[in-house]
């Protein structure tokens, strides 16, 4: 717990967040959080952790900067001429959701949004989708879900499967462990409730020898 005058605050306390999105990016996160199995929220504070330390997020929102922020030991400047981000809307409808994120998180999302100019739902929200647009996060956050949410041999086996893809794969495509996954729970839909028994299901039934 840390104290502060009067009432405490707990150490590990989660705060609400509530971002507004285009309707696109929102049916986005919803495909991973179908493909992982894990809940919208904590798909949405796991786009925001990934986001806030990669630099090219980062530098990529850094053209909207009005004031100066360090992230990283990057000194982005800022540039009080440059049109605010608060009224600027995704083409399209949108909808507000919800997520919670730790103490960390939110303190870097308020700092986010003071060189912004905007609150810090803006903030997370362009956040996400800036994120989301990186070819190569989604790949990553679900090579790490596998990595934490199957064991060893069956990681090795699903690396097998996606070699053997990527090697007679004859549209010239790079097939990606997102694109994995997702084929997987195509393959093996009926009787499993967890991405686990997915991967086992499909491993024993389909692969292994």
């Amino acid at each position: 717990m840390e104290s502060g005058q009067g009432r405490k605050v707990r150490s590990d306390k989660k705060w609400s967040v509530q971002p507004t999105i285009s309707i696109e990016l929102r049916d986005c996160i919803h495909r991973l959080s179908k493909i992982t199995g894990e809940h919208i929220k904590d798909v949405i504070e796991a786009i925001c952790v990934s986001g806030i330390d990669n630099k090219k997020v980062i530098t990529y929102l850094s053209s909207n900067f009005r004031q100066d922020i360090r992230i990283n030991n990057t000194l982005y400047i800022g540039d009080s001429s440059r049109a605010s981000v608060k009224k600027r809307t995704a083409p399209g409808q949108s909808e507000r959701v919800s997520t919670r994120v730790s103490g960390t998180m939110h303190v870097s999302l308020k700092a986010l949004a003071y060189s912004l100019d905007c609150s810090a739902a803006r903030a997370c929200a362009l956040l996400v989708d800036a994120t989301v647009r990186d070819a190569d996060f989604i790949n990553e956050f679900v090579k790490e879900f596998l990595e934490k949410h199957v064991d060893s041999e069956q990681m090795r086996e699903l690396k097998k499967v996606l070699k053997y893809v990527k090697a007679n794969n004859p549209y010239e495509e790079d097939v990606s462990w997102a694109a994995l996954l997702s084929y997987l729970i195509e393959e093996v839909r009926t009787g499993a409730e967890k991405v686990q028994d997915t991967i086992t299901g499909f491993v024993i039934n389909n692969w292994k020898q």
